[in-house]
């Protein structure tokens, strides 16, 4: 039957026709791949049952933006991905191979070894409710899926706060992410803002070749003795109650505290680890406390963290008026409000050992949700 011509004046854009599948896995990280490995196990085939969608040009994740100083000694520790350990990639097990060479090498041999096809560049525009099925906007043309695990993390989410007077400061406003190399500061001052692992680990460095002032919201919480499995059980517990409120996760480290190194000592022994209190607004040349003391600044460096990068989600409308998105599950990753739609990499599975866990769970849990279990006979 002949379709009908459009109005006077106006224009038919093509609809693109989405292609099917089951599952759709949007990140290929430590999340993604946890994931993608327990679907496989599954009996789910990649690239027909699921498809695994990745924006970066190569593997590795956000590890392969890192700046070059993050090396396998000073990173946080690195883990296993499920059915292939980390060292198994190496050529050797140097302490001073940058992580962000490591890691990506690790992830290439895992994809490899495990047959899991990755789409990539690909990037999620938006994902939109379809009734029965979700429709998965992308670069790389749309997909249409019955099942979703959103494994994004952070990094294309850098957090800034908004501080009185910031628009008018004449010198660098950089992130985190923004870092390349301490000696990029050389001869400058620098306000490093932060009291997270990597403002710690910025410091230190920065602090060797210039003039730094640290500024934290709050006293840093400085802890001795081993984080062991108990301790980190407790801390995980702590993050895992807010997201099931439908709060926006904290940071690990606020409730962790940071662990006395040897580097921290000694910084504290080169007198880097003064602490002041937040400054109250920005001025053209620097920052100013409340009481109306000064500091020059050439870079203010906010060492602020990150925010889930969540915005292709926003169609479906997830977010609770308390900021965050109300997960439940065994370990936190299903959505409340469409237990079609997985987490992970989110709240409490927001590192490496929690992402592999949170990845197995969200797999199971998704596959007993759309009834796939019955039909590829686990």
């Amino acid at each position: 039957m002949p379709q009908p011509l459009p109005a006077p004046g106006k224009t038919s854009a093509p609809v693109r026709v989405a292609l099917k599948t089951d599952i759709v896995v949007i990140g290929a990280g430590q999340a993604g791949l946890s994931a993608a490995y327990h679907l496989q196990r599954q009996g789910l085939k990649p690239g027909k049952d699921f498809r695994i969608l990745d924006q970066s040009p190569e593997p590795g994740g956000a590890w392969q933006f890192r700046w070059p100083s993050l090396t396998l000694s000073t990173v946080n520790r690195i883990h296993d991905l499920p059915g292939m350990a980390f060292s198994d990639s190496l050529e050797t097990d140097a302490p001073l191979v940058p992580a962000r060479e490591a890691v990506p090498t690790y992830f290439a041999a895992y994809e490899r070894a495990f047959g899991l096809a990755v789409l990539r560049p690909a990037r999620v525009s938006a994902v939109a409710d379809r009734g029965q099925r979700l429709r998965v906007e992308t670069s790389r043309g749309a997909f249409s899926t019955r099942g979703l695990i959103n494994a994004t993390g952070t990094w294309e989410k850098p957090f800034i706060p908004v501080y009185p007077g910031a628009e008018t400061f004449r010198g660098k406003t950089l992130h985190t992410k923004d870092y390349h190399s301490a000696s990029d500061f050389a001869g400058q001052h620098v306000v490093i803002v932060g009291g997270g692992i990597s403002a710690i680990q910025l410091l230190d460095e920065i602090s060797r070749v210039t003039t730094t002032t640290w500024v934290t919201r709050r006293p840093p919480a400085f802890r001795s003795g081993p984080f062991d499995e108990d301790w980190g059980r407790k801390a995980v517990a702590i993050v895992d109650e807010r997201v099931r409120k439908g709060l926006e996760p904290n940071s690990v480290v606020s409730v962790t505290g940071l662990p006395v190194t040897p580097a921290i000592e000694a910084m504290r022994a080169r007198g880097v680890l003064e602490r002041q209190e937040m400054f109250a607004e920005i001025t053209e040349t620097g920052v100013r406390w409340a009481d109306g003391r000064e500091q020059r600044a050439d870079v203010i460096l906010w060492c602020t963290g990150f925010r889930g990068a969540l915005d292709h989600l926003a169609p479906l409308n997830l977010r609770e008026p308390t900021g965050g998105i109300t997960v439940t599950g065994r370990l936190a990753t299903q959505v409340a409000k469409d237990p079609r739609i997985h987490l992970v990499g989110y709240g409490p599975s927001a590192s490496t050992i929690g992402a592999n866990r949170a990845g197995a769970a969200a797999a199971r849990e998704l596959m007993d949700t759309l009834g796939l279990g019955e039909n590829v006979g686990v």
